[in-house]
C-alpha cells in the first residue's frame, strides 16, 4: 500500500485523549470515571454568550472576514484595554481556537528546521504543531524541584543558535501552574531584544491567578513592539472550549499580513461561535472572582489531599487550573491505563495524564501526572483517594 509521510509517523499521539478507548470501555463495564485528565472546566458558560446565539436574528449563516468580524476584534482591543493592554483592532486576527493561532504562527516565523525554546513541561499539542510546521522544539527543562519556576537565562543562552527563531512560554502555565512574574518576563524580553527573537506567550488562563499574584502579559513590554505575539482563547475563560475561538495579537504588522494569508486559506473563523464569544465580552467581573474562588478551593482541596499520600511530590499552582504530581512509580502511562482496566473502589476510577506527553526530552516526566482540577471538591476528595488506595496495590 502508499506510505504515510514521515511528518505522519512523527506526530505524536495526545498524551489527553489517548487514553479515551480504555475510559470509554470502563463505562461500558459500569465504572464512574473521575475525569481530572482534561481541561473542561464544569463552570457554567456565561448566560448571555449562550442567549446570543440562541436568540440571533440571523436569516444566512455567512462567512465573516477572514482577521474575525469587526465587532469582535473592536470589543477585544476594548477588553485587553481593561488589562493594561493596548492594542487596536487591526493587532488581532481571530482564530479557530488558539490551536489555530499556534499554527498560523509557526507557519508565518518560522521555516523548515528552525527552532523554538520552550520551557518544558509544556502543553502537549506544541510539539504536535511543531511537528506539522517541520519545526524543531528545542526543551529548556524547568523541574519540580524547583516549582517548575524559570530557568536561568543563562540556561536559555546555551540553546540559542542561527536557527532559533523564538521563545515561547504559557502564563499561566498548562502543565504546571506555574505563573511568571513581570520581573522573569522582562529577563525574557531583553534575551529576545538582544538576539533578535520572537516572544510568543499563550495566556489564555490570563484571567486565574491566585494568592494575590496578578498576570503581566508580554504586550505590556515597552520597546517589543516587533517582537511579541500573544495567544488568546476564549475556551478557558468562558468556559466556551466547544466555541473553538481564539485569537493571536500583535503590534508586528509584517506578521500580521503574514498570518492573514494562511486566514484566507482556511476561509473565515466560525460565524456563530464569535457571535457567543462577543458577548461574552458582556461578562461581568464578579464572573471570574467567584471562579477563581472555586479554583482556590478545588486547588487547595487536591493539593491537601495529595500531600496526604506517601511518595507523592507536588508544587501548589498560582494559576490556570492544573498541577504536576510525581508518584512513587516508574511509568505513569502504565499506570494511567491499569487505573482505567483493572482498578477501581467502590466501581469507581480515575482518569488522569500521563506527564511524559508534556515533555519532548525523552525520559522526563515519566512517573509524573497532570491533574486538572475542574471538578467538584467532593469529587476531587474522592478521587485523590482512588489514587492513593490505587497506588498501595499498583505494581510496575
Amino acid at each position: 500500500m502508499p506510505t504515510i509521510s514521515k511528518k505522519g509517523q512523527l506526530m505524536p499521539e495526545s498524551p489527553i485523549r489517548k487514553l479515551v478507548p480504555f475510559a470509554e470501555q470502563a463505562v461500558k463495564n459500569g465504572k464512574h470515571i473521575y475525569h481530572l485528565n482534561i481541561g473542561q472546566p464544569d463552570i457554567k458558560t456565561p448566560e448571555v454568550a449562550l442567549k446570543a446565539v440562541k436568540e440571533n436574528d440571523v436569516e444566512i449563516l455567512s462567512y465573516s472576514r477572514s482577521e474575525g468580524s469587526e465587532t469582535y476584534r473592536n470589543k477585544l482591543a476594548n477588553y485587553y484595554s481593561k488589562h493594561n493592554i493596548s492594542v487596536s483592532n487591526k493587532d488581532i486576527v481571530v482564530t479557530t481556537g488558539a490551536s489555530e493561532a499556534i499554527a498560523f504562527i509557526f507557519g508565518s516565523i518560522m521555516d523548515v528546521d528552525d527552532e523554538v525554546i520552550i520551557c518544558e513541561p509544556f502543553y502537549a499539542n506544541y510539539i504536535a504543531f511543531a511537528t506539522a510546521a517541520s519545526v524543531k522544539v528545542v526543551p529548556i527543562i524547568s523541574s519540580i524541584e524547583d516549582n517548575f519556576a524559570l530557568p536561568a537565562i543563562e540556561e536559555f543562552e546555551k540553546l540559542i543558535t542561527p536557527r532559533t527563531k523564538a521563545i515561547m512560554i504559557c502564563n499561566p502555565g498548562n502543565p504546571t501552574g506555574c505563573l511568571y512574574s513581570e520581573e522573569e518576563i522582562r529577563q525574557l524580553a531583553d534575551i529576545v531584544k538582544r538576539h533578535d527573537l520572537f516572544l510568543i506567550s499563550d495566556e489564555v488562563y490570563r484571567e486565574f491567578t491566585y494568592d494575590g499574584h496578578s498576570h503581566f502579559s508580554i504586550l505590556e513590554l515597552d520597546g517589543l513592539d516587533e517582537h511579541t505575539i500573544m495567544i488568546d482563547s476564549v475556551s478557558k475563560r468562558y468556559s466556551m472550549c466547544g466555541a473553538r475561538v481564539g485569537c493571536l495579537v500583535t503590534r508586528n504588522e509584517t506578521i500580521r499580513h503574514t498570518v492573514l494569508k494562511f486566514a484566507q486559506a482556511r476561509l473565515s473563523p466560525p460565524t456563530y461561535a464569535q457571535i457567543a464569544s462577543e458577548a461574552a465580552l458582556e461578562t461581568p467581573s464578579s464572573y471570574f472572582e467567584e471562579i477563581k474562588d472555586i479554583y482556590i478551593t478545588r486547588r487547595d482541596t487536591l493539593i491537601a489531599e495529595l500531600n496526604k499520600i506517601e511518595g507523592v511530590k507536588v508544587v501548589t499552582p498560582k494559576g490556570a487550573f492544573y498541577c504536576i504530581a510525581e508518584l512513587p512509580i516508574k511509568n505513569a502511562d502504565n499506570f494511567a491505563q491499569w487505573l482505567l482496566e483493572h482498578f477501581h473502589l467502590d466501581n469507581e476510577t480515575v482518569m488522569v495524564a500521563p506527564a511524559s506527553g508534556f515533555y519532548s526530552s525523552e525520559g522526563i516526566g515519566k512517573n509524573q501526572i497532570r491533574i486538572a482540577y475542574v471538578l467538584n471538591k467532593e469529587s476531587l476528595v474522592k478521587a485523590a483517594n482512588i489514587i492513593k488506595e490505587a497506588l498501595k496495590v499498583y505494581k510496575d
